[in-house]
């Protein structure tokens, strides 16, 4: 009896780890209910501004982050510098950053996001979310139903979101669905 328990007790155990990873992400492609929304943003970094729809024909990767986020600052921000390194070259991706604040306004301030873009060398567009004052969410946060930070989009060339996940992932799986919707139409 404890022999059987076990291995079926692992198996429904992965079962459940793999439905809440499936949950978590999503990947559906090809739907017109995928559209991504267009962001709003109050100011940009590193870029006179532009919108999502100025990025059709694009891939576009969205890092939804805030300063003080553990894993924007050791999981998501380096992501999007080593990827930002590695399509460089490339003319059919970009890059962006969105500061989501959704708590501790005071202390992630445009000012103080700024002094981190600089410190940091982030090169790419950084948006700061527009906070409209009745709403406890940034506008882009709320659009993007995202779940906090961090929290990374990635938008096919057609303005479809491709892939939305909340916190970390296997990068190397994600690298493949960017190559793949690069060699896109």
């Amino acid at each position: 009896m404890i022999n059987d328990f076990w291995p079926k007790s692992l198996f429904v155990a992965g079962v459940l780890l793999l439905g809440t990873f499936l949950l978590s992400t999503r990947t559906e492609a090809g739907s017109s209910e995928n559209i991504a929304p267009e962001w709003v943003i109050s100011e940009w970094i590193n870029s006179e501004g532009f919108t999502l729809s100025d990025m059709r024909g694009k891939v576009v990767i969205i890092d939804f982050f805030q300063l003080w986020c553990p894993g924007c600052n050791k999981f998501s921000g380096p992501l999007m510098k080593k990827w930002s390194q590695k399509y460089s070259g490339q003319s059919d991706i970009q890059f962006v950053a969105i500061h989501t604040v959704f708590e501790g306004h005071s202390q992630q301030t445009p000012k103080i996001l700024r002094q981190y873009v600089k410190e940091k060398n982030i090169t790419y567009p950084v948006g700061v979310d527009d906070q409209v004052s009745s709403q406890r969410l940034p506008e882009t946060m709320i659009r993007y139903n995202t779940r906090g930070t961090p929290e990374m989009a990635i938008i096919d060339k057609k303005g479809r979101i491709r892939f939305q996940h909340f916190g970390s992932f296997n990068p190397d799986v994600i690298e493949g669905l960017i190559d793949t919707l690069l060699k896109e139409e």
